[in-house]
């Protein structure tokens, strides 16, 4: 009991490390929805994302032999220039990865694009999306971001025997880290609102996510240019960049006002 217990937390803590990228996702893809539904799309979307993240923990447990196994018509190459062997989960994690980096370049386009910031925002404005849209676009990146926080979820509970309440605990595990995000989510987009500066910082983390995601879906995929396989970017390393470009941000911002004070 007391194991399973422990399991559970390491679970929800688990959940919650890997969430915050999604939680950044979230936020950013709120804002464009219209400003009066932004608060109903992040709870309508982390909502149905909570029940889709149970069904998808179902069908993982039920055939993730055919996640792993590479596809035969996807295996191959060319000759010492290229070769792969891609399988289910490779082929989501690099979709999902390849959506996130064109979003975030999008978006800081959008940002250096359009040099009068009234404009911008007038831009910003005909470009909104329809609320469903957004949630879509929440429930579908969740999904993606779910995979291999799922997976892991599963390597932790493989030691339990009995199947029934490994898969109970996983679950309880999913919705008490959706309900967390669904508490989060409304005070990071408030922060983000009052400070639209670290906007820009939000959508380079969106960048490097994606980065993220592309290089482990090439691992998956067991990607080799030239001979060289692709290696994926380790958690620890994800968090030491964010780190650091939170760092230089609040640097830079302290050392402009210092200029704008001097002028």
């Amino acid at each position: 009991m007391l194991e399973n217990i422990f399991t559970l937390l390491m679970l929800v803590l688990l959940q919650a490390v890997l969430g915050f990228d999604n939680l950044l996702y979230i936020s950013l893809e709120s804002k464009k929805a219209p400003e009066i539904k932004q608060k109903r799309v992040r709870k309508v979307g982390i909502l149905v994302a909570i029940v889709l993240r149970i069904i998808l923990l179902f069908l993982l447990v039920s055939i993730i032999d055919y996640f792993k196994e590479p596809f035969s018509f996807l295996t191959g190459g060319i000759d010492d220039i290229v070769k792969f062997a891609f399988n289910g989960h490779s082929i989501i994690v690099l979709l999902g990865g390849g959506f996130i980096i064109y979003t975030a370049i999008k978006e800081i386009w959008h940002m250096i694009g359009t040099p009068d910031l009234e404009q911008s925002e007038i831009v910003e404005a005909r470009s909104k999306k329809t609320a469903n849209a957004a949630i879509v676009s929440i429930v579908i990146m969740n999904l993606v971001f779910s995979f291999d926080s799922i997976l892991a979820a599963i390597g932790l509970t493989s030691e339990i025997e009995n199947s029934t309440t490994a898969f109970i605990i996983m679950a309880i595990a999913i919705v008490v880290s959706g309900l967390l995000m669904l508490f989060l989510a409304d005070r990071v987009s408030a922060f983000l609102a009052k400070n639209k500066m670290y906007e820009v910082l939000g959508l380079f983390i969106l960048f490097i996510v994606g980065i993220m995601l592309v290089t482990e879906g090439g691992h998956l995929a067991h990607i080799k240019i030239f001979g060289n396989e692709i290696v994926p970017m380790s958690k620890t390393t994800f968090y030491f960049v964010i780190v650091i470009l939170i760092i230089t941000d609040i640097v830079q911002g302290k050392y402009q006002k210092k200029l704008l004070t001097k002028k």
